[in-house]
């Protein structure tokens, strides 16, 4: 191989590597028809997505992405008064897991098992502690 194609060849797989692992911000707004406008700041990257949400009167939202494309992805969401809700995702073996916590503590859960396999049961415990369960059965 020539030096020449052997150091294009790198150079191609160096622009691409670093292009996959770029962060893209974007920033969008949006006029009401009383003429205040709402302005939405998203970055990506790294399997994470951060959004910042700010309102006509300067108030501000964030939500937050961690661990896309991986079995754990967490997500939270702050209010312009701080009160946060979050969510934890866990997916592996056909099984997947969701526990969302409110703003005071409390929690729900959702759990199906059992995915691909013809046999799935979805459970899902409210911040009470009542419970649902739903199974289907494909033959």
């Amino acid at each position: 191989m020539k030096v020449s194609n052997w150091v294009a060849s790198a150079a191609i797989l160096v622009c691409s590597l670093s292009m996959a692992n770029a962060q893209v911000t974007s920033t969008g707004s949006i006029t009401g028809p009383n003429g205040q406008t709402a302005t939405r700041t998203t970055t990506r990257g790294d399997g994470n997505v951060n959004s910042t949400l700010t309102g006509p009167n300067g108030e501000t939202a964030t939500r937050t992405v961690t661990g896309r494309g991986t079995g754990d992805v967490n997500a939270s969401v702050t209010g312009p008064n701080g009160q946060t809700i979050t969510r934890n995702t866990t997916r592996g073996g056909g099984n997947v897991s969701s526990t969302v916590i409110g703003p005071n503590g409390q929690t729900a859960t959702r759990t199906v098992t059992g995915r691909g396999t013809g046999n799935v049961n979805a459970t899902a415990t409210g911040p009470r502690g009542g419970v649902v369960t739903r199974s289907r059965h494909r033959y």
